[in-house]
């Protein structure tokens, strides 16, 4: 049963955690419509909290069988007995069926499993160099055994792929510590001049299997943003996957998102647009 609390706070996001502790539950397992924006007002007069309504509980739309039930009764009718109806009818229902849930659960799928094709060969120019001298000390001193490959996507910017054991601990919690190591590195090749390049590290092709849990997250929010007419906020997100978010739901019918929040907890608000047909 999909139930709601509405529950005020001085900010937005204060509201949102004032209800996830009524609840006991994580923000995960709720999404969230404002109902009313804080206003400072002039000088703390006039102002007034933040109003949000919560959503939380199992939703009762994923169940499609009514179709099915309502349409039984008409095939098994005793006045229709030619053989050929009754195959057309269940020809048709197994042809409706499937239509629209296959739609959803395949979008999210990624075509773009292999990028090999988009890398090409493993370059050795200077800054690939100095990529490679820095992160094979920074591996050392963690001690990770890892092997940078060094690709030139397109110019001014670079792929590298880390390949060895132990790179759970390089990765770290959602990315984080994969993120600083890519800025470190960033900041260590560019400082010495050249040209400043951008540079993106990969280890166990996290970046991949997050970017595509991303696009699959994006279309099953905005399938629910689209069917309740409402906003859904999403967790904090880096730059990076807040962009994976923009860029996947730019195209989709009745739906825009927009960011709001500072780092590190800048978010992504995916909000229903009836203007966007």
């Amino acid at each position: 049963m999909r139930e709601y609390i509405d529950v005020t706070g001085k900010t937005e996001e204060e509201a949102v955690q004032n209800a996830l502790r009524q609840l006991g539950l994580d923000r995960d397992d709720v999404s969230v419509e404002i109902l009313e924006r804080a206003r400072s007002g002039f000088l703390g007069l006039g102002s007034s909290p933040a109003k949000v309504r919560v959503y939380h509980g199992e939703e009762e739309e994923e169940t499609p069988p009514a179709p099915p039930q309502d349409i039984q009764p008409e095939a098994p009718a005793p006045k229709r007995t030619p053989q050929p109806q009754k195959a057309e009818a269940k020809v048709m229902k197994k042809a409706e069926r499937p239509a629209p849930v296959p739609k959803q659960e395949e979008i999210p799928v990624s075509e773009q499993d292999d990028p090999a094709p988009e890398m090409g060969e493993e370059i050795d120019d200077e800054k690939a160099q100095a990529i490679k001298k820095f992160l094979s000390g920074l591996m050392e001193q963690m001690e990770i055994r890892a092997v940078p490959h060094v690709y030139l996507v397109e110019k001014g910017r670079y792929k590298v792929l880390l390949e060895g054991t132990g790179l759970g601990a390089l990765i770290g919690r959602r990315g984080e510590t994969l993120d600083a190591v890519q800025q470190l590195t960033s900041y260590a090749v560019n400082r010495g001049g050249g040209g400043r390049v951008r540079v993106q590290l990969d280890a166990e092709g996290y970046r991949e299997k997050r970017e595509q849990s991303l696009q699959h997250l994006a279309r099953k929010v905005a399938a629910k943003v689209v069917r309740y007419r409402r906003s859904v906020t999403l967790e904090p997100m880096n730059a990076y996957e807040r962009h994976v978010i923009h860029t996947a739901l730019q195209d989709v019918v009745g739906v825009t998102t927009y960011s709001t929040g500072t780092e590190p907890n800048r978010r992504v608000i995916v909000a229903y647009d009836r203007e966007k047909k």
